[in-house]
């Protein structure tokens, strides 16, 4: 065992000098066959679903709070820092379908028994709201993960970080730093931490207790591009490659993780070349959808819209030859919640039991494209789209005309989900859809390839 010294900010501090940060679920590969089977449930490797009850609720800003919560089965939840949960929440009653949203988990992973989430209230939000207002200890609820490629490494041999956080943006973050400070090891940490408004900054209080408490751990805070209020000491300004450098001058040295809205995000991705840093060493993560999906929705929305629109003079047209007139796609209607302030994207609340299947149009009416294999209908959109066995669902969907929302295209989100009426898919998904929805019809094409011909509900 070894000591550090830190000179520069006058503290001795006795730790034990493991070199970097190795996270505890590691040793369970090298343990042996008696400790490693009680420790495999301590190894973050797959999502699961499960059902959790809320046993404390923690005030930390004016609109933030943090719900605590324990497994009802009695297992720990094991997950990596920084990484998130899809939580089903009971908005319009016990009876109704619940409405599902992705939050960052906020706590520590390595204190597995009881796990948290912290939410802003958003007065425009639907669930954040109906959180704030009703949840309470003993309040059980459905979720699955943990889901989320956003998180620490399990083992770094350096593990100098520069976190970037802005409003919700703190929660993942502060799962990091409550996950280095726990562990042992050489570390160097310094967060900067963007706020709109002095009582809107989350974990101040803790924040300042670890940065006094462990010398690996450095805090700076800024207001954003407001003028300083009466007694605010810490800096002012929207983040610049000018305050990143007078924060961490060794950036280009660091592992850089930034979490945030979407304009934040592309203002710390505009920076970060500035002071040397290689966008290799840059993990960022979005609470909102990105401006380049947002441009893309916009260009599909116009174009889809003019061919739903020469569908139903088609239809139209048609209506004494058919039986059923063409159930036009309502775009406009089923357009995602991109600007939605709340963890990542918003999981659709459709009903579990599958939608009957809408009567083809005569033969003449649909179009028909591509060239493949196989042939996916999808029956609101009027199209049928040719595709071979190997290609991508989501790809060959929107490439062919039908908009499907769709954010992280990993399968993690949920945000593509749609309802297959027949066929099989292969799909390989990250969490991002419950048992019961695939059960119901529900898949994800993002992550998806055809087995056999499919109709589509979309």
């Amino acid at each position: 065992m070894t000591f550090d010294v830190d000179v520069d900010r006058g503290a001795v501090s006795l730790a034990l000098r493991t070199r970097g940060l190795e996270m505890p679920w590691n040793r369970v590969l090298a343990a042996v066959a008696g400790p490693a089977h009680a420790a495999t449930a301590l190894g973050p490797w797959y999502p699961e679903e499960f059902q959790a009850e809320c046993v404390e609720t923690i005030p930390e800003s004016q609109d933030c709070t943090t719900f605590v919560f324990r497994r009802l089965d009695g297992a720990p939840l094991a997950f990596r820092a920084g990484q998130y949960l899809n939580i089903d929440f009971p908005v319009d009653g016990e009876d109704a379908e619940p409405v599902s949203r992705s939050y960052s988990l906020s706590s520590a992973p390595t204190s597995p028994w009881t796990f948290a989430v912290t939410v802003r209230r958003d007065p425009a939000g639907l669930v954040s709201s109906w959180a704030h207002a009703n949840m309470r200890p003993g309040m059980v609820l459905d979720m699955l993960g943990p889901v989320g490629a956003f998180h620490l490494p399990d083992y770094d041999r350096r593990a100098r970080y520069l976190f970037l956080a802005a409003g919700s943006g703190i929660t993942p973050i502060m799962s990091m730093i409550r996950t280095i400070h726990s562990l042992p090891g050489q570390a160097d940490v310094c967060l900067l931490y963007h706020g709109s408004s002095p009582d809107r900054f989350a974990f101040v209080d803790e924040l300042d207790f670890l940065e006094k408490a462990d010398f690996r751990i450095r805090v700076a805070y800024s207001l954003g591009d407001r003028e300083r209020p009466e007694g605010w000491g810490a800096r002012v300004g929207r983040i610049s490659a000018e305050m990143i450098d007078a924060v961490a001058p060794d950036a280009n040295g660091r592992q850089v993780y930034a979490c945030g809205p979407q304009g934040y995000l592309e203002q710390v991705l505009d920076c970060l070349p500035a002071v040397g840093v290689d966008d290799t060493s840059v993990f960022v993560e979005s609470f909102t959808g990105d401006s380049a999906t947002r441009r893309e929705y916009a260009a599909e929305l116009a174009a889809a819209t003019e061919f739903a629109e020469d569908l139903q003079v088609a239809a139209e047209e048609s209506a004494e030859h058919q039986g059923a007139v063409l159930d036009v796609y309502d775009l406009a209607a089923d357009l995602p919640e991109l600007a939605h302030v709340e963890p990542t994207v918003a999981v659709d609340a459709e009903a579990s039991a599958p939608v009957p299947r809408t009567p083809d149009a005569p033969e003449g009416e649909r179009r028909v494209v591509g060239a493949g294999a196989l042939t996916m209908s999808f029956v609101r959109s009027g199209l049928d789209v040719r595709i071979d066995p190997e290609q991508n669902i989501l790809q060959a969907a929107r490439a062919s005309g039908v908009r499907i929302g769709a954010n992280c295209q990993e399968g993690m989100c949920g945000s593509c989900k749609i309802v297959k009426l027949e066929g099989d898919v292969d799909m390989h998904h990250q969490g991002g859809i419950r048992a019961r929805e695939i059960a119901a019809g529900k898949f994800l094409p993002c992550c998806s390839t055809a087995v056999t011909d499919l109709v589509i509900d979309a």
